[in-house]
């Protein structure tokens, strides 16, 4: 639709820089206006599938979850990220359609959509938000070149005029707190940390990782910041005492210290070459400068000090989770972390039982490493164990399990059936999966490019039969609301309304800001 707008690569490289400009500006209106259609699409799939029957609204996989499902598998997204997605499109379409038309001719970005969405979402009188949307689109177009933060102060500025409790108070940030941890895609072995604590908490948590950081003796090869980020996973482990990392056997606060080693259990699957490496000494502390003589040429004073060439052997993988380079992995083992190895079940027969054996167990989760929907990404660790083919109908054996988290279970289990969801596995735990609409998505197991050894064929299985089990009753079975998703919506909107008013008639109020210094 919008490849025809577009300069192609030879144009590009033949246009002066004006015309280089003038065309990433206008791929950015595009893009804009692609970003549009794909959530007006979305919008008109909700409005299509929005009339489903009454007593799903009580459902913990709901009618919205329903939709979502395909949203996801449309985009190969995960759940939450769809579902912020259709919240997104729906809001535009019947909330705010001045600020959607202009979205559609690509005169906002997806960023200032976003932003305005979120910034009216307290706003509950339809006249206030047609007020408010035809302001907002008279003045979007100059919100652009602003910040993030000067354009959610002009939106409020306009929501404030008419509706001054559905303002977001940015004083509210002690209710937005929270941490976030996100691997490193780098194989370093590390990952990012970051978020918002009371200040009070995160008082105490500075001053615990400095106490712990000096619990170590002189010979403790880590720097101050390498201790203290280490002694956050003891403190996680449940440990007090960060173990020295000295390596002398008389050391007090020795490895056989470490609350990491025992305390809490983390899966990760590696290759067993990876056993045999040895630990990496250039992991902590800084590396030693070489020794620069006055006969030392300048050039070789300056070059960066050379690295030991790294062992190559396989790394480590925590199951849905980062990348574990094999040094690390010598570390975890030195530490008395267990090995336990996994055996592929080759031609086995199927289990008697519904529930798998505990090794049975092990291999499909370790094969799958995530939920095996499109586009999720759930560790195995935490999902549930599904029959492909319900049992007894399907027997329990690899080529007939696999691993869905407890969202997507539910959804294939009631959300299922010749107009639902429908799944088929194969022998190598490949699953093709049908949607509502007829479209078919692939996953294959997250141990196939990893550990390829893992999900070689286990065994072809009967035809299954193909009549449908007794479907009649089964809602009974499924988790239930206290409330459903709208009315908790529609609480926790008066909720944050009625805490602004609260606010607003409390003596010294005022709506300005402190200043950022």
């Amino acid at each position: 639709m919008f490849d025809d707008l577009l300069p192609s690569a030879e144009a590009l490289q033949r246009a002066d820089d004006a015309a280089v400009v003038a065309a990433i500006a206008e791929c950015a209106r595009v893009e804009a206006a692609a970003a549009a259609h794909r959530l007006a699409a979305t919008a008109e799939l909700v409005a299509r599938r929005a009339d489903g029957p009454v007593d799903h609204a009580h459902w913990s996989c709901d009618n919205w979850d329903a939709i979502a499902a395909e949203v996801a598998a449309a985009q190969n997204i995960g759940h939450g990220m769809a579902s912020g997605q259709m919240y997104l499109a729906v809001a535009l379409r019947d909330r705010l359609p001045r600020v959607a038309a202009l979205f559609a001719e690509g005169t906002i970005s997806a960023r200032l959509a976003a932003a305005i969405v979120w910034r009216t979402d307290l706003i509950t009188d339809p006249d206030i938000l047609q007020i408010v949307d035809t302001g907002l689109a008279g003045d979007a177009a100059q919100f652009g070149p602003l910040s993030v933060t000067k354009t959610a102060q002009a939106i409020d500025a306009i929501v404030d005029r008419y509706d001054p409790a559905a303002v977001r108070r940015a004083r509210a940030g002690a209710r937005g707190r929270g941490v976030v941890i996100a691997p490193a895609d780098d194989q370093s072995g590390t990952a990012a940390l970051w978020g918002s604590l009371l200040a009070t908490d995160a008082a105490v948590l500075d001053r615990k990782l400095t106490q712990m950081a000096h619990q170590v003796c002189d010979d403790d090869p880590r720097t101050l910041a390498q201790r203290r980020a280490d002694a956050l996973g003891t403190l996680a482990a449940g440990g007090e005492q960060l173990a020295c990392g000295c390596g002398s056997t008389d050391c007090p606060a020795g490895a056989d210290a470490d609350a990491r080693a025992t305390a809490v259990v983390i899966h990760v699957v590696a290759e067993s070459a990876a056993l045999s490496a040895e630990p990496d000494p250039c992991t902590s502390g800084e590396p030693a400068p070489r020794p620069i003589t006055p006969d030392t040429p300048l050039r070789e004073a300056l070059a960066p000090d050379p690295q030991p060439e790294p062992v190559l052997l396989p790394s480590a993988h925590i199951v849905g989770g980062a990348t574990v380079p094999a040094s690390l992995l010598a570390e975890l083992i030195a530490g008395g972390a267990t090995v336990m190895p996994v055996r592929h079940p080759d031609d086995s027969p199927p289990e008697s039982g519904y529930r798998p054996s505990a090794q049975l167990q092990r291999f499909i989760r370790w094969r799958d490493m995530t939920c095996r929907f499109p586009g999720c990404d759930r560790p195995a660790e935490v999902s549930d164990i599904d029959h492909t083919v319900p049992y007894p109908l399907g027997r329990t054996h690899p080529s007939n399990l696999k691993c869905l988290c407890r969202k997507h279970h539910l959804l294939k289990t009631f959300w299922g059936g010749p107009n639902g969801w429908r799944d088929e596995q194969h022998p190598d735990g490949t699953i093709t999966w049908t949607a509502p609409s007829g479209h078919t998505y692939i996953t294959r197991p997250g141990s196939r490019l990893l550990f390829p050894a893992l999900s070689l064929p286990t065994g072809e299985l009967p035809t299954a039969p193909t009549a449908e089990l007794p479907t009649g009753g089964r809602g009974v079975m499924m988790p239930t609301r206290r409330r459903t998703r709208e009315q908790d919506r529609a609480y926790r909107i008066e909720a944050e309304r009625r805490h602004n008013r609260q606010a607003r008639q409390t003596p010294g109020y005022s709506d300005e800001e402190p200043p950022p210094f």
